[in-house]
């Protein structure tokens, strides 16, 4: 299964009204594999993340997730998004028991595989507290628990390490490859190129178009740059079209 394709886009673009969010994007997600997402804002990661969810269909093109439609195999997707959207008046658990029942899960079920991933997240003790006082990070882990508990084929990630100490934020890398080596897709939206570095395909969105996709070491060897940033700014140094309306507005 690994290196299979799990998630598929053609030709997919999406358009509000005049505007033109994604322009013909070509992408597949592979089993067992990461992919780094990074863009300047406005440049479409978010609707190219949408697509992947199936909150959005696409204006043309396909989305397909194994033998069919995105929008039509939700349940197999996990989402965290930087927002996290916790109830804050529930615990840790009640707000992952919750999602767990949309999806059927039993509730045995959904505390041990909540209390699997809480061990190495440093969360076990926090489970039972209400989120309300819970600092960022413990936020951030705990939506990411959410995500996982109905045990995902592909999993959608807005920001994960934002906002998190440096030791969390290796417990969740770690996490992320654990689960990547279990066979899941992991697409991973991200500012932090270093983070970046650490998948294994790194997708550029710059106006609405992916403008580079591959290996990070192949897309390095064949722009002749050194690393990532370097790759960043050799592909977006057209302005973005945020930057060009708030030129536009100014003037």
């Amino acid at each position: 299964m690994e290196g299979e394709v799990l998630a598929s886009l053609r030709s997919v673009s999406k358009r509000f009204g005049p505007v033109v969010a994604l322009d013909a994007v070509d992408l597949d997600i592979l089993h067992g594999s990461s992919t780094a997402l990074i863009g300047s804002n406005g440049a479409g990661k978010t609707t190219l993340l949408r697509i992947l969810a199936g909150v959005y269909r696409p204006s043309e093109g396909t989305a397909v997730l194994g033998e069919g439609n995105i929008v039509d195999h939700r349940r197999r997707i996990g989402v965290m998004t930087e927002s996290t959207g916790l109830h804050v008046r529930l615990t840790a658990w009640e707000n992952i028991r919750f999602h767990a029942r949309l999806f059927g899960v039993e509730d045995g079920e959904a505390r041990r595989r909540t209390e699997r991933h809480a061990g190495p997240l440093g969360m076990l003790g926090a489970l039972d507290r209400r989120t309300e006082g819970f600092s960022r990070g413990m936020r951030q882990k705990t939506a990411l628990m959410r995500a996982l508990v109905h045990e995902p084929d592909l999993l959608l990630l807005d920001e994960p390490t934002a906002g998190l100490d440096i030791t969390s934020a290796r417990a969740v890398r770690t996490l992320i490859q654990s689960l990547v080596e279990e066979g899941r897709g992991v697409v991973w939206s991200t500012h932090d190129l270093s983070a970046a570095t650490l998948c294994d395909r790194l997708v550029l969105v710059h106006n609405a178009k992916v403008v580079a996709n591959g290996p990070l070491s192949t897309l390095l060897a064949s722009s002749s740059v050194a690393d990532a940033e370097a790759l960043h700014e050799l592909h977006t140094m057209e302005a973005t079209r945020e930057f060009l309306e708030g030129v536009d507005v100014v003037s």
